[in-house]
């Protein structure tokens, strides 16, 4: 299992969103902390995943808004993921994406990646360090998303 960089990225302005949900094949999660707003939306891609091969392919898109007052900028990451079976994987490192975004307020940060599964379902989760323009660290929390196929049984 590991995660797969994808090319789209780049730094915007966003609407609010509200709530975590499963919709027609999306999963979505959303957590704020210290006024940084983390908004996921995963998806399971049947073109990169061979079933009958036992592999699973999903992509998450990542919003990372700054809803604060002060700027700031993601340093490193750390994603926990977790298959049907329960196994689990973490992945730590630096930045996302090969960047390390500065985030004006008002400003948010898009990327997409994918993750391979050996099982129809699963889950991530996790933590941005984050350090404000003052110098002060926090962990912004990555919700807990579902990673499935959506004909698959849980």
């Amino acid at each position: 299992m590991g995660l797969l960089e994808i090319v789209a990225k780049g730094i915007a302005t966003y609407p609010t969103r509200r709530g975590g949900c499963y919709r027609r094949g999306v999963s979505t999660a959303e957590a704020t902390t210290n006024g940084i707003c983390v908004e996921v939306d995963a998806v399971y891609s049947a073109d990169h995943s061979s079933p009958a091969q036992g592999n699973w392919f999903f992509l998450y898109t990542v919003r990372i808004r700054n809803l604060g007052d002060e700027t700031v900028q993601l340093l490193s990451r750390h994603r926990v993921i977790t298959d049907a079976t329960g196994k689990v994987e973490e992945a730590r490192g630096p930045g996302v994406v090969g960047e390390q975004p500065v985030l004006q307020p008002g400003e948010a940060f898009e990327y997409t990646c994918g993750c391979p599964l050996t099982t129809p379902w699963g889950d991530m989760r996790g933590r941005y360090e984050m350090r404000m323009a003052s110098g002060t660290r926090f962990d912004a929390e990555i919700p807990a998303f579902a990673l499935r196929q959506p004909t698959a049984l849980h």
